[in-house]
């Protein structure tokens, strides 16, 4: 490649990346270029397949990045107050701005599901409404999924966690976090980070370590929430683009860094300017089949945007506008990964017993000017948990007799096939807007809270579940989970979430008190994603579902 004009810039065992000019690249590929024009503008493409020496043809799987619409990995986490911004410069919402029947402070049910009533709200799906629950903490999940009764925390076990850049300020906020909600901080060396901040690059793209912090925050607490004895390691990409993520995790994989890696970012396989790079497909799943075959397992959140299409995206505040069908999120549609979907936790109390959960899918409404009803009614699709059957690949062994026909050959745009296909998600968590979860971290010097949904937050909950499951085996590393997940398929190791089988209001009263001079205050509807629904046996909105009370005992060695 230095003999056609090519700069070597980084490599490992893995891959070479290289830069240099169009001319160059032609000659070290047998490839010429051309401006092609697409719905979102004009791209550099190469005309031909890439080319390699026979020489070294045998060692080489793909070529990536040639053309110039270059794609990009984003975040799954969600900020109630961010969302809330989104929302409304999209559609500007009539909030009451005179004297309010209903609190002007953030008010919330912080005694369990539904435990305070709106009053003075207007009804909206049903009478007597509840105001929305307080943002959960660590404790709180960790007795919901069974964690406290089990007695485990993780021990022996190490999770990697992979995002793009780094927050300086991490340990030091997880410790703070841990603190102030009475569970214990990082022991000394129990966590560790690999941030190269010489190196990153396209940070106005991606929006650069401060557009990242409230992912990397969340990850980091959620794991060290539930898994409170598992070693954590940080891995920050130099950017959110495919390489860089890549490069993070053969990180990983080569040095063995961790028994579970917890991936919180994706994109769409299929948009209005064209597929993801089968290159960049092809080096993803071989380095989820070598942490297969060495005992590594990667979670990856299955997104927020339903069932990313088009019809989702238009009202959907984390959707990739440039969707042109219903489809399965990459990574999380690879076989080779555990696809994370979501879920709305509903707890019976403030200690966080388990009630009941639904699909991750929020429907989202207005205060009226006159506080006498919401608009519209009902509300738009905002916020809900990846999922669908993947028209990309194959339906895995492990799916094999559990996820059936009636689901597995019709792929999330309507395409039929002869064959079984991956269907996605495997397993689902704790994860929605309305059922938020706490989150704290340093910006612009200042530390702060606040609540944040997505299925940015179930990845991490499901990789610290499975930390706490290589406790019970005595510190034996799970490997690629999946086969063992649906080898317990219909048993106490899940909860097999049914949004037709749970009664409770789906209506949540959001009050986030008065802002700039103006009480803002939305009706949320839960349970209602956009194209998925969960229903009795494997679904494509929860999988096989939660972590259920058999979960751990299930996973425990024989003695």
């Amino acid at each position: 490649m230095s003999g056609a004009g090519l700069t070597v810039s980084a490599g490992n065992a893995h891959y070479v990346q290289v830069s240099g000019s169009t001319a160059a690249m032609s000659k070290a590929f047998g490839t010429g270029f051309h401006n092609y024009r697409t719905a979102d503008g004009t791209h550099r493409a190469p005309t031909a397949d890439a080319k390699v020496p026979a020489s070294v043809s045998g060692a080489v799987l793909a070529v990536s990045g040639l053309a110039d619409a270059i794609h990009k990995n984003s975040s799954s986490a969600t900020s109630v107050r961010e969302a809330e911004k989104s929302a409304n410069a999209k559609l500007a919402g009539p909030d009451k701005k005179d004297p309010a029947t209903l609190p002007t402070v953030p008010t919330c049910s912080e005694d369990g599901y539904g435990s305070k009533i709106a009053k003075g709200a207007p009804e909206g799906y049903e009478k007597n409404e509840p105001f929305a629950p307080c943002s959960y903490v660590p404790s709180q999940l960790r007795k919901a999924y069974g964690v406290t009764d089990a007695k485990v925390g993780g021990k022996g076990a190490r999770v990697a966690i992979i995002d793009a850049y780094g927050l300086s300020t991490m340990e030091q906020d997880a410790n703070h976090f841990s603190t102030l909600h009475g569970d214990q901080p990082f022991k000394p060396g129990q966590y560790t980070e690999y941030v190269t901040p010489d190196k990153w690059t396209h940070e106005a793209e991606c929006g650069g370590a401060d557009g990242w912090a409230g992912e990397e925050a969340l990850d980091v607490e959620m794991v060290h929430g539930l898994a409170p004895d598992a070693n954590v390691v940080y891995v920050g990409g130099n950017s959110c683009y495919d390489e860089d993520l890549y490069d993070a995790m053969a990180k990983v994989v080569d040095e063995h860094l961790a028994d579970v890696v917890s991936n919180s970012w994706g994109e769409i396989m299929h948009g209005t300017s064209g597929d993801i790079d089968p290159a960049v497909v092809a080096a993803d799943n071989q380095i989820f089949q070598l942490g297969a075959v060495t005992g590594i397992g990667f979670t990856f959140s299955s997104g927020d945007c339903g069932d990313s299409s088009p019809g989702a995206a238009a009202t959907g505040v984390n959707c990739q506008a440039d969707t042109n069908q219903a489809q399965a999120d990459w990574p999380s549609a690879s076989p080779w990964v555990t696809s994370v979907g979501g879920t709305a936790l509903e707890l019976g109390d403030k200690d966080g017993k388990y009630a009941h959960e639904v699909s991750m899918g929020d429907r989202r409404s207005v205060l009226s000017a006159d506080q006498k009803s919401w608009s519209p009614m009902p509300g738009n699709f905002y916020f809900g948990g990846g999922g669908g059957v993947s028209k990309d690949f194959a339906q895995p062994w492990y799916q094999q007799g559990v996820v059936p026909d009636s689901i597995s050959k019709t792929a999330a745009d309507g395409t039929k096939s002869k064959t079984p296909l991956r269907a996605t998600p495997d397993i689902a968590m704790s994860g929605d807007l309305v059922a938020a979860t706490l989150v704290g971290y340093t910006s612009g010097g200042a530390y702060s809270e606040g609540g944040y949904g997505g299925t940015s937050v179930s990845a991490p909950e499901t990789a610290a579940m499975f930390a706490n499951a290589i406790e019970t085996r005595g510190g034996r590393a799970l490997g690629f989970a999946n086969p063992a997940l649906y080898d317990r398929a219909s048993t106490n190791a899940f909860h097999d979430v049914d949004d037709n089988a749970v009664k409770t209001k789906r209506g949540n009263v959001v009050d986030l008190g008065v802002v700039n001079g103006t009480l803002r205050v939305r009706l949320y509807k839960i349970g209602a994603d956009y194209g998925l629904s969960a229903s009795s046996g494997y679904d494509t909105a929860t999988g096989l579902g939660s972590p259920g009370k058999g979960f751990f005992k299930s996973f425990a060695l024989k003695k």
